[in-house]
């Protein structure tokens, strides 16, 4: 029989929890930050974590175990150059080992060290719905240049990107829906406005509605803040 190998179970223990998350009872903070306990347990350097997320072009953090993760997130934003934005935007994994010694990004790697980061790790997320990321490990000691490291920082990082992906795309859907749900609450607002409008001044529908965006660029409020009032109280006062 064949015997488990040790490193396997290491990682797979550490994050086997990850898969029973409820999405509907854990934000990406305290995802992440099970991701950063978990890393902590299998990596030397007790690396902080944090999720790059690119969109449009556009890079941005979503989540953070620790606000330098954050910052260093930042300057490589700002630099446009920088593991996690390489592994974000490639779909490859890179790895700056030590940033005592690294000439590919000098500026980053110095900001780094100054903020006591010896080595990065940064791993893509799935490609899904068009959304491009990266998870991303900031250690303060060197990575050891042995295969059982390098080892255990793949296996890690293919554990963590999948239910921190999905989270993200979960928290995604569930504002989308925040926001349909919104803006469905403010057309039924303004059709009933409309309607009154209509009814009262025998106006077309989209009289009624130019009548309606008038009064919110009078008196400088929102559309909806017009319509509702006019439901609530009937009042449409001249400007």
């Amino acid at each position: 029989m064949t015997r488990p190998d040790p490193d396997e179970l290491l990682v797979r223990t550490a994050f086997e929890e990850l898969g029973r998350v409820s999405f509907a009872e854990h934000s990406l903070d305290s995802l992440l930050q099970r991701v950063t306990d978990a890393a902590a347990q299998v990596l030397p350097g007790r690396p902080a974590a944090s999720v790059t997320v690119v969109r449009q072009g556009r890079f941005a953090t979503v989540a953070a175990s620790d606000p330098v993760a954050a910052a260093l997130d930042g300057i490589q934003y700002r630099l446009g150059a920088g593991p996690c934005v390489e592994a974000a935007t490639s779909g490859h994994p890179v790895e700056l080992p030590d940033t005592r010694h690294d000439r590919r990004w000098a500026e980053f790697a110095s900001a780094a060290l100054e903020r006591g980061v010896f080595s990065v790790r940064s791993h893509p997320l799935p490609v899904r719905e068009q959304v491009r990321g990266g998870l991303n490990l900031y250690a303060d000691a060197p990575r050891a240049g042995d295969e059982r490291t390098e080892r255990l920082v793949a296996r890690l990082a293919d554990y963590a990107v999948v239910p921190v992906s999905n989270m993200y795309l979960y928290r995604s859907a569930v504002e989308r829906a925040e926001h349909l749900e919104v803006a469905l609450d403010s057309r039924g607002v303004i059709d009933q406005a409309k309607g009154i409008l209509m009814e009262r001044f025998k106006l077309t529908a989209d009289q009624a509605f130019q009548a309606l965006a008038r009064r919110s660029m009078e008196r400088n409020v929102r559309l909806r803040e017009v319509a509702e009032r006019l439901v609530r109280t009937g009042e449409f006062p001249d400007s």
